[in-house]
């Protein structure tokens, strides 16, 4: 086993892309949850001012399709990845894959669909195993919401982000089209002598070529790129 303190730093940036392959639905998906929803009306923070019934329809639904949804070999080689490296996922989606698969350090970006909070704060959070509706409250009296970072909002993690990215010796960026900003504007944090892996099926054009690139689903390249970086770890 490789020392604690001598174990590189790795951060991984995942997208929708990996959870995709557990069968959740991103954005640009043709016939899933999104497609069905003008997004609008469902994940800004006007839309829970104006139709908090049809935000929380939505949501509702989402959380029993992550409920019912399982890590993939994707998720899993990432945790696998600890035994040798020290790892944070800084994830932009919202659901708890990366944690059922073993991951221990994860910084949600933009919120976890198994927890609820109150309108007025994000101090408290509390865990849900079921729907959110109209007249459920928290503990002190405030409305509950689900506790997800909405368009319009500020995304409260990403100075942590940026700390870990700052720090880190091995990018690697799984499934995500780097559009989104702020997630997408971290890349640009990392050390210039960092290394740097992209895993994606499709062909996404950066304007940082030294990105390795693992070109395939997540479920295929991922565990190759491991099995790559734990090789490395051993010989090293």
């Amino acid at each position: 086993m490789i020392v604690e303190q001598l174990k590189k730093r790795i951060v991984v940036l995942t997208g929708a892309g990996i959870s995709a392959e557990s069968g959740l639905g991103t954005f640009r998906d043709s016939g899933g949850l999104w497609e069905n929803y003008d997004i609008s009306k469902v994940a800004t923070i006007n839309a829970w001012h104006q139709n908090p019934a049809m935000v929380l329809a939505f949501y509702n639904a989402r959380r029993r399709q992550v409920i019912a949804a399982k890590p993939n070999e994707g998720h899993y080689a990432l945790a696998a990845l600890e035994e040798f490296y020290d790892v944070t996922i800084i994830t932009q989606n919202i659901d708890d894959l990366h944690e059922r698969a073993g991951s221990s350090k994860i910084i949600h970006l933009h919120g976890e669909i198994l927890k609820g909070r109150g309108v007025d704060t994000d101090k408290f959070l509390y865990p849900l195993d079921g729907d959110i509706e109209l007249h459920h409250k928290t503990p002190n009296g405030q409305r509950m919401r689900p506790h997800i970072v909405w368009f319009g909002e500020a995304v409260p993690k990403m100075e942590e982000a940026e700390v870990m990215v700052r720090g880190c010796e091995i990018l690697i960026v799984i499934g995500t089209s780097l559009n989104v900003y702020p997630a997408a504007g971290l890349r640009y944090a990392c050390p210039n002598w960092c290394e740097k892996y992209l895993v994606d099926p499709g062909s996404i054009e950066i304007d940082d070529q030294q990105f390795e690139y693992f070109k395939g689903p997540a479920t295929v390249q991922v565990p190759l790129l491991v099995d790559h970086l734990i090789s490395k770890a051993k010989n090293s």
